[in-house]
């Protein structure tokens, strides 16, 4: 039986819950005698509070995929904070439709691939740690971009960019350039709380699916469809 906890986790997931419960024992045996009961109640329901959500920030449910190749589906779970038309001139080489998805604490940080897909290239990039939820962040902050294209048609390029913020400050991809991705395949993490963005051509056969506000979910949710395809 699979545990539902990421690799990526991996040692936090085993010291940060032993130091809390470390210190969860500390507390409890090393109390003042005077010090109040409902004290030692509040800082205790504190400390094992803090322990169930590092367990679960680490959390990697199962999902079952979207079978429509016509489909990019969101990289990361979140809400989607903006969507828009840009330049991407370095690999989509035109206009682009960049989709920015916000992390927070409380969302699983999973990174999936949109589709099936081939990794020509892995960029990383330093910088700042400015909040997620801003849409310069993907400009500024320490960043990693995947340069995918994919293997159903259209053979598009399309780029997954993992974005660090003003709280996550380590971004996990086990990818590798030249390995293909199946679509809602895991390739990486972003500790803790960060944003994650799609870039597709901007063309008349992609239509947006989302709108600012929704709530995605990696491999699951629709974000793009390409309206001209054929299965």
């Amino acid at each position: 039986m699979r545990i539902p906890l990421t690799k990526y986790g991996w040692p936090e997931v085993v010291v940060f819950p032993a130091i809390q419960l470390m210190a969860m024992v500390i507390v409890l045996l090393a109390r003042p005698r005077s010090s109040s009961v409902w004290g030692i109640i509040v800082v205790e329901s504190i400390l094992a509070a803090v322990l169930l959500w590092t367990v679960s920030f680490f959390r990697d449910p199962e999902r079952t995929v979207p079978a429509d190749k016509n489909l990019l589906l969101a990289p990361a779970d979140g809400k989607i904070t903006d969507i828009e038309v840009v330049q991407e001139l370095d690999y989509i080489k035109g206009s682009a439709l960049r989709i920015g998805v916000f992390l927070s604490i409380f969302d699983v940080h999973i990174n999936r691939a949109p589709c099936n897909v081939r990794v020509e290239k892995i960029t990383c990039k330093k910088g700042g740690y400015k909040n997620a939820m801003n849409p310069d962040a993907g400009r500024v902050n320490e960043s990693n971009d995947l340069h995918l294209i994919r293997t159903d048609s259209p053979n598009d390029r399309l780029i997954v960019r993992q974005i660090c913020g003003a709280i996550a400050r380590r971004i996990v991809c086990e990818a590798g350039e030249g390995q293909e991705l199946t679509c809602g395949q895991r390739f990486g993490m972003i500790k803790f709380g960060s944003r994650t963005e799609l870039y597709v051509p901007a063309r008349k056969d992609v239509k947006c699916l989302i709108k600012i506000g929704d709530k995605v979910k990696a491999g699951l949710s629709p974000l793009v469809k390409y309206q001209l395809c054929q299965d």
